[in-house]
């Protein structure tokens, strides 16, 4: 995500800018991305990228929703991971509820018309497949419709805060796997706690 949060929930007409920086099917790909990185720019000297840390787990859907004759697509999630019972200060900072709903539109890399984002680079942008490029026609952004769009690295895409109840909104009970409250049950522990700390996610605290 551009602004490296969530979108804030009380501005619901505030689009944000994201992307998909990896896609992959080897694990150790993605360990290797949560690590701490040094590397030197031409203009900023030599920087350092601090590793990942874990900050939520849960369950998410990409749902197609009909408004009158419009059809649009949306991107919901509901947490297991941090308890309820403990602070969130982590996931307060990043605008991370214990569910929410974002309308999510991908964008037309062939569009490069005036936009209030910069966008990737044109050698990073994706190159979607002809049966998927041609959803978009004329249009600037589309539905995430098929949710393919989003296996393509470099597939720009918008997050528009719609609401932090998914069941009054769209009529949608997501239900988790049960109580889940520490290391045993969280599927992220056991696949990165090697690599990124899980202190955020199991305490709701920073380190």
């Amino acid at each position: 995500m551009g602004k490296k949060s969530l979108p804030d929930p009380h501005q619901k007409s505030r689009p944000y800018w994201g992307f998909v920086e990896m896609v992959t099917t080897n694990m150790d790909d993605v360990k290797n991305a949560l690590k701490e990185e040094e590397y030197d720019t031409s203009t900023r000297g030599h920087r350092q990228k601090p590793p990942a840390r874990a900050a939520g787990e849960g369950i998410y859907r990409i749902l197609r929703h009909k408004s009158g004759k419009k059809t649009h697509t949306h991107l919901v999630y509901k947490l297991e991971l941090p308890p309820q019972d403990e602070k969130n200060e982590p996931q307060e900072s990043l605008n991370i509820e214990r569910e929410g709903s974002f309308l999510i539109q991908i964008k037309n890399p062939d569009q490069h018309g005036a936009s209030q984002f910069r966008g990737l680079p044109n050698k990073r942008k994706a190159v979607f497949p002809a049966h998927l490029q041609a959803r978009f026609g004329q249009l600037r952004y589309c539905p995430a419709d098929p949710p393919d769009f989003l296996n393509y690295e470099g597939c720009e895409f918008l997050l528009i805060s719609a609401s932090d109840d998914i069941e009054e909104e769209l009529g949608l009970e997501l239900k988790t796997e049960g109580e889940c409250c520490d290391a045993s049950c969280s599927d992220l522990v056991k696949t990165f706690g090697d690599t990124a700390s899980i202190r955020p996610l199991l305490k709701g605290i920073w380190d």
